[in-house]
């Protein structure tokens, strides 16, 4: 893969890796912050042995075949569940999901335990914890994992998937977590 630096040309300069390391890792996260986000729960694994992550790094990638990926940093825990379980769900969550946000982007102990304080449901093609009440759901297939870094960029096939549009969205900005707000029914006014 190529990678252009700022001053790369359309010919595909790699970057200079020098040039990457003077960017201040806090100051970058702040800058990557700026860029408002969903949120989602990433579940791997079944029962007993299910886990759990917030993570804002979602992205639609394909309608056909219908493909996703998430990225998670290799020293997660998270990363060694989708390594060995090679499915994985995605729950979107709504803005009402904002404390199990903040409870799946805490650490926890690897004890099985987790989903038991959880409302949520085996999803029907996995058996993957999907979170119960989220805006929306998909099971996955793992397809392809690529390096990105200190993160791994994993990459599924949707198996299934459902939606439920009454709720408003929970959004990442800033380092904090944000509400929308509800849309105007008149729309913007015209002068």
């Amino acid at each position: 893969m190529t990678q252009l630096a700022g001053n790369g040309d359309a010919l595909g300069t790699p970057a200079d890796p020098a040039d990457a390391s003077r960017l201040a890792p806090a100051e970058l996260r702040a800058i990557f912050g700026m860029f408002a986000t969903g949120v989602t729960v990433v579940t791997a694994g079944a029962a007993a042995g299910a886990h759990g992550m917030t993570a804002n790094s979602f992205t639609s990638v394909s309608l056909r075949p219908p493909l996703v990926l998430i990225c998670v940093l290799r020293s997660a825990r998270m990363h060694q569940s989708l390594l060995e379980g090679k499915t994985f769900g995605i729950s979107v969550l709504s803005a009402q999901q904002r404390p199990l946000a903040k409870y799946f982007a805490e650490r926890r102990p690897a004890d099985g335990q987790e989903f038991e304080v959880v409302d949520w449901w085996p999803g029907p093609r996995t058996g993957v914890p999907i979170i119960d009440g989220s805006l929306a759901w998909m099971e996955c297939r793992l397809e392809s994992v690529y390096a990105g870094g200190d993160h791994s960029i994993f990459l599924g096939e949707v198996l299934d998937s459902g939606r439920d549009a009454g709720a408003e969205a929970l959004l990442f900005f800033g380092g904090r977590y944000r509400d929308l707000e509800p849309a105007d029914p008149g729309g913007p006014s015209r002068g």
